[in-house]
């Protein structure tokens, strides 16, 4: 089944409202390295030099996090889980011009709580 044919729940909190835990599968994450291309990297810093809002760098940022949420949720279906919590992003230029963007999380499984 393909990732976008099973809904995985994810939450940036420890818990997931109306659901309780009912397997802890571990961390998981999700990495992308990205990096702009030339002339996207030459008119971004142009830009940041006039003060001005650089859409091409934003749109670069979003779908980097965006590759990363998709490679954590994948990662978390192949252990079985059907929710992530406490996800968070973090990103790091580890060389001049390529930034590794994270997603990570704890994979779980989750029910329904049972209203009485």
């Amino acid at each position: 089944m393909s990732t976008a044919e099973t809904a995985v729940l994810t939450t940036t909190s420890n818990e997931l409202a109306g659901y309780q835990v009912i397997h802890q599968l571990g961390i998981v994450q999700g990495i992308v390295i990205r990096s702009p291309i030339n002339a996207q990297g030459f008119f971004g810093a142009l830009k940041m030099m006039i003060g001005r809002r650089n859409q091409a760098y934003i749109r670069i940022c979003q779908k980097a996090r965006e590759e990363a949420l998709n490679a954590l949720i994948q990662q978390a279906q192949e252990r079985g889980a059907n929710a992530l919590l406490a996800v968070h992003y973090d990103a790091t230029e580890f060389l001049q011009g390529a930034t590794e963007v994270l997603a990570y999380g704890t994979a779980v499984v989750v029910q329904p709580v049972a209203l009485n």
